[in-house]
């Protein structure tokens, strides 16, 4: 195999596995609380 291809195929496995990583740290229940806390900044009133 070429050296581009090897290379290629390493950074295509790195790239899918941190589309998966942070697909679990954004599904995770852990986070739930935080990210309902800030889906609703937004609707919150200014306190200035």
């Amino acid at each position: 195999m070429d050296s581009i291809t090897t290379l290629r195929i390493v950074a295509t496995l790195a790239s899918f596995a941190t589309f998966i990583g942070i697909l679990a740290w954004a599904f995770s229940g852990r986070r739930a609380k935080a990210f309902e806390e800030a889906a609703r900044l937004p609707f919150e009133e200014d306190p200035s």
